[in-house]
């Protein structure tokens, strides 16, 4: 299963990016020391690993401390050793939701020629939806964004990034 791993981290300086290796880790608090060890002041540190342009998985520290993290779909840890190691644990069902209502977002015209898939009906995203919440990305948003037709986990970490303001880094780190 290919992935594709960005640490996204704000710092006094603003947000940076830097690709993590996830090869060889054995758990998700190893992950997560990872993460930590891209910038050990951060004040937050989030984790994209997108997977076979199917699954979705955001970690978050917060100063370092406080593990959080939002999975797209729970089929991700019967797929794979990776989506195992990171949401297996999360056997419970999205938390973070409130009662209000969020549109769908729009997705701009793509070439007819580019195929995406569309949404899966049956996923079933497990862990803290609104982990983003303070960053400007309310729960309702980012399981709107997952689950929009044509969306794929590239596509939802762009429209995050966008809203943090680092989405060049990102990028950047996708082209090399």
């Amino acid at each position: 299963m290919s992935y594709f791993a960005a640490a996204v981290v704000r710092e006094k300086g603003g947000w940076s990016a830097a690709e993590l290796n996830l090869r060889g880790a054995t758990d998700v608090d190893e992950v997560a020391e990872r993460l930590r060890d891209v910038a050990p002041d951060a004040d937050v540190s989030l984790l994209f690993v997108e997977a076979d342009d199917t699954y979705l998985v955001i970690l978050r520290l917060t100063e370092g401390e406080d593990l959080r993290v939002f999975g797209s779909d729970s089929a991700f840890a019967e797929e794979s050793r990776l989506g195992a190691l990171l949401i297996d644990d999360l056997k419970t069902p999205v938390t973070g939701l409130d009662d209000t209502e969020e549109p769908r977002p729009a997705v701009s015209a793509g070439d007819d020629e580019t195929e995406q898939p569309a949404a899966d009906p049956e996923a079933d995203p497990v862990g803290e939806a609104d982990l983003l919440a303070d960053l400007g990305i309310s729960a309702q948003r980012l399981l709107a964004l997952c689950a929009h037709e044509g969306m794929m986990p590239a596509d939802v970490t762009v429209e995050v990034c966008q809203v943090l303001g680092c989405v060049d880094d990102v990028e950047e780190l996708r082209e090399v």
